[in-house]
């Protein structure tokens, strides 16, 4: 039964996030994205923008809670915020849940303010979704290979730059961000 449900679980995750491929190589090493343009398209293009012009390369993972979520791509290694494109639509409303191995993007109050900042939820994060908390955070993909390199992440010491808590202490870079054939 429990082989069963997982091959369940997996033919519909794969349905649902059968979008573009994305591999992330940080220093602590890789994992791959694998995202819902179909549920998402807003999103993902916005995401893709920033894949495709390479400035997420050099950004760090600037806020990692264990327990709750890795958030990066919008830093450099001197904590100095990146450029962004205009904020996008916020598409929480779309069915995606912020369950463990989603990827989010991060916003302020303001539920149409995400631009080029996303996290990775570490565990089901529920209260984060549309329906238990409207606007909601707009799930977008997950994490389909290399999620151990994600819960590496919250082994780190953290420490607090500025007004930034939770800041790794030794920087988790992203050194490189490929569009998958």
């Amino acid at each position: 039964m429990w082989k069963l449900a997982t091959a369940s679980l997996a033919l519909v995750s794969s349905l649902v996030f059968a979008g573009p491929k994305v591999e992330v190589e940080t220093n602590l090493g890789a994992f791959t994205l694998e995202l819902s343009q179909e549920k998402a398209p807003v999103t993902v293009a916005n995401f893709l923008k920033y894949v495709e012009d390479g400035s997420y390369e050099g950004t760090i993972f600037h806020r990692v809670i264990p327990g709750f979520m890795a958030q990066g791509g919008g830093f450099d290694t001197d904590m100095k915020m990146k450029e962004t494109y205009a904020p996008i639509k916020n598409e929480a409303s779309n069915g995606l849940k912020n369950q463990t191995a989603s990827i989010a993007m991060a916003r302020t109050s303001n539920p149409n303010s995400a631009t080029r900042q996303f996290f990775i939820n570490l565990t089901d994060n529920n209260f984060l979704d549309y329906d238990q908390r409207p606007p909601g955070y707009a799930v977008f993909g997950q994490v389909t290979q290399g999620f151990d390199v994600i819960q590496a992440m919250a082994t780190k010491p953290t420490h607090t730059v500025g007004r930034y808590a939770d800041v790794p202490v030794t920087p988790i870079i992203i050194n490189k961000v490929t569009l998958q054939p």
